[in-house]
């Protein structure tokens, strides 16, 4: 799927950063291109201490709420039966396929009310590149949103904890730095030896209770997905 062509179907995507210190930009007004294969200070920064934004990690999760909502709605509305909420991305970040393919196996083997599907009519996407402030998730509030991969980050910490981290977000988690390394949501906090990309019990529990209520509320009229 082209980048180019993801990015302009969401033009006037205003972000909301969730692990960086301020709100983030799309991918295409990042910082100029660093070597892949660097950790910066600046990068690793971005990932063990950027300050905690709840009202970020809300907001993408309403988003996508909304949108998996609308759509669950149209499954009832035809006769099918609706067990767990499901969540639709797109991948546009090739160098990460195989970690985003992890994550999703992840979080699908260890929540049972929402489940994450990859698919055309999507609620989020992957992307991937070069940014000083490194991987993060950002929405408009709107059904638009993606989780940004940074190349560099990506060289410092494990690929895999990075992706499903970020896509804790998406799920309604928010972050918790000086959490231990079997917490997902302590990110880098534990630091890079730290490879754990599962949910502990706490995490996996929250997502379950944030994701029934997808199951049991109204859906939200007039809400259009444009991911």
């Amino acid at each position: 799927m082209s980048h180019r062509r993801i990015l302009s179907s969401l033009a006037g995507l205003a972000a909301a950063a969730l692990a960086v210190p301020a709100l983030a930009a799309s991918p295409s007004t990042a910082a100029p291109a660093v070597d892949s294969h660097v950790s910066t200070a600046t990068t690793r920064a971005a990932y063990v201490g950027s300050p905690q934004d709840e009202a970020a990690t809300k907001a993408f999760y309403d988003a996508v709420m909304k949108s998996a909502q609308a759509k669950m709605a149209q499954q009832t509305k035809a006769g099918r039966k609706v067990t767990a909420v499901t969540v639709t991305y797109a991948v546009d970040a090739p160098t990460f396929a195989s970690q985003i393919s992890s994550s999703t196996q992840i979080w699908n083997s260890s929540v049972s009310n929402v489940k994450l599907v990859e698919g055309s009519n999507y609620d989020f996407y992957y992307t991937e590149g070069n940014d000083s402030r490194g991987s993060y998730a950002s929405t408009d509030g709107h059904g638009g949103g993606y989780i940004f991969i940074d190349y560099a980050q990506s060289e410092q910490y494990d690929k895999t904890r990075i992706v499903a981290h970020e896509t804790g977000h998406v799920l309604g988690l928010p972050d918790h730095y000086s959490g231990p390394c079997s917490e997902l949501m302590s990110g880098g906090g534990p630091g890079p030896s730290c490879t754990n990309a599962y949910p502990d019990s706490t995490e996996r529990s929250k997502v379950n209770q944030l994701w029934a209520n997808g199951k049991t509320s109204l859906p939200l009229a007039a809400f259009h997905t444009s991911k």
